[in-house]
């Protein structure tokens, strides 16, 4: 790789993990008396996720959450106050996300930043969920840019997001290495807008040749 300057990260699955979002749903929405099977609620997700539209991403960040929550409690057929719920959802999300820090992520962060590198956060999340997960996880302020999908309107692997956030770090493309754990959305979206990057594949499961793989976040190291 080239000359790096700063080294950009997906959120979820590459820094934090959380429960799954099926399983979120089931405990907030048991919370306020209404269960349906686990199966039911993935299914109803899975369709909602089908419908969004590039257009979705360019709303507020509460009438985006409850729009989509309200795809979903539809398809549920629950009976209740659904715009009501669908916004009590977004307000007591992550309570209920077991949100925590991958265990390699506090010292790679300060391995890099004593390399003198630049370090930023680029995810298809909201920027309130952004800043709201780092700082339950204790790193709230050790990203010199985090980046959320209403920054630009369009999620990864569009190139505006990646080029938003070099952008606001005041170096060029070739200089940013990406890291993250989808291979259309992270990595092959990183390449397509000209910055260097590496699949996180912390279990094994990515088959695909020819491809720069690291298992652990430690290994980001060797590549700057």
């Amino acid at each position: 790789m080239g000359d790096v300057k700063a080294v950009l990260f997906d959120l979820g699955d590459t820094l934090i993990r959380t429960a799954d979002v099926a399983e979120i749903l089931r405990r907030i929405l048991s919370l306020y008396g209404v269960e349906r099977p686990l199966p039911e609620i993935e299914e109803a997700r899975r369709e909602a996720e089908l419908e969004l539209s590039p257009e979705d991403y360019r709303l507020p960040y509460m009438e985006f959450w409850t729009g989509w929550n309200l795809r979903i409690l539809k398809r549920l057929r629950i009976d209740a106050d659904l715009r009501w719920l669908s916004r009590e959802i977004v307000k007591v999300w992550w309570d209920n996300a077991d949100v925590e820090l991958y265990p390699d992520v506090a010292e790679t962060l300060n391995h890099l930043r004593g390399r003198g590198l630049k370090l930023g956060v680029v995810t298809n999340g909201f920027k309130d969920d952004v800043d709201e997960v780092l700082r339950r996880v204790g790193l709230e302020g050790a990203f010199d840019v985090t980046v959320g999908v209403d920054a630009v309107g369009k999620p990864k692997p569009h190139k505006e997001i990646f080029l938003y956030a070099v952008e606001r770090l005041g170096i060029l493309p070739q200089e940013a290495l990406f890291v993250g754990d989808s291979l259309e959305m992270d990595y092959l979206g990183a390449l397509g807008a000209g910055l260097e990057a590496l699949l996180i594949d912390r279990k094994g499961k990515i088959r695909e040749k020819d491809i720069r793989k690291i298992r652990s976040l430690l290994e980001v190291v060797r590549y700057v």
